[in-house]
């Protein structure tokens, strides 16, 4: 039987590994050449529980992934309950420098001056008067660890916090944290479990402040009306983008204001599989968890 019918096939070549390694890269860059017309979005990554696990270690492929949005064009940006000290080395192992990044819960958003040594000055700060809330929270949180975060970046302490970066912070008197007005402040009680902390807000009312309830007995209180989402407009209008082209992730309720800015102008917003029902239920989406590697799971799938 003939085959002169069939249609000529193409040739094979047999290659060395460093060679196939070569071409699979070039098709890698091809499929995210910058030419070919994407939409870019404004990636916005949480910190503990998204990228980070408890340990400090990273979700798997996250580097990877980032990388990877990075070159198709997409902004990676970090907004973080995290004051700047602990964001910093987080966007040095993620290999970023965007050029602004959240921090403190949306009451600091800086600006990057210098990529290379990851330079960056505060170019907005919200603050409040702590004294009220101090003195409330110390009547009902006796033997609570308290931290607050000055508008220059400089964090006093009662006592030592398990689990927080305190270098460069300074210890003093009960008394001395509420002598200025501050960016947020922290409540960590051991004792304390998660709903504790929930009714206790719920009993005594924080009004003229935003809060935030974290997983380990800690809660996070920042000025009123201010949150990560806040601070998220700011640099979303700043940097031009469309509301719709916005993809926030996170894992914990400190997220749930940015998830709602996110759902509400046309955006999305993905939940981590090992959060809350209630920041799931936020959320438009859930991924799979941080031990996972559910934020690697969005970002290769863009």
């Amino acid at each position: 039987m003939s085959d002169a019918h069939l249609p000529r096939t193409g040739s094979i070549e047999v290659v060395g590994e460093q060679q196939a390694t070569d071409l699979v890269e070039q098709v890698v860059r091809d499929t995210e050449d910058a030419t070919v017309v994407t939409e870019r979005l404004l990636i916005v990554l949480d910190i503990d529980g998204t990228v980070i696990l408890e340990d400090e270690s990273l979700s798997p492929g996250v580097v990877d992934a980032v990388e990877h949005a990075q070159r198709s064009g997409h902004e990676v940006m970090i907004a973080t309950g995290r004051s700047w000290e602990g964001t910093r080395g987080i966007l040095r192992v993620l290999g970023i420098a965007p050029e602004y990044v959240v921090c403190s819960n949306g009451a600091v958003v800086l600006k990057r001056i210098e990529a290379d040594d990851l330079q960056y000055e505060r170019a907005h700060v919200e603050t409040f008067d702590p004294s009220e809330v101090l003195t409330l929270l110390r009547e009902h949180l006796p033997d609570a660890r308290y931290l607050v975060e000055l508008p220059d970046g400089q964090r006093l302490y009662t006592e030592y916090l398990d689990d927080w970066n305190l270098a460069q912070a300074l210890r003093v008197s009960f008394e001395d944290l509420g002598a200025q007005p501050v960016c947020r402040i922290v409540v960590v009680a051991p004792e304390q479990g998660e709903q504790d902390f929930v009714d206790l807000v719920a009993r005594i009312g924080l009004n003229q402040v935003s809060y935030a309830v974290g997983w380990t007995a800690w809660l996070d209180i920042a000025p009123e009306g201010v949150d990560k989402s806040t601070g998220l407009e700011r640099v979303r209008t700043a940097l031009g983008f469309d509301p719709a082209h916005v993809l926030v992730i996170g894992d914990g309720r400190n997220d749930v204001g940015m998830f709602r800015w996110a759902l509400e102008n046309g955006g999305r917003a993905v939940a981590m599989e090992q959060g809350p029902q209630e920041v799931r239920d936020a959320a438009g989406e859930t991924t799979a968890s941080v031990e996972a590697g559910g934020v690697a799971e969005v970002l290769r799938a863009l």
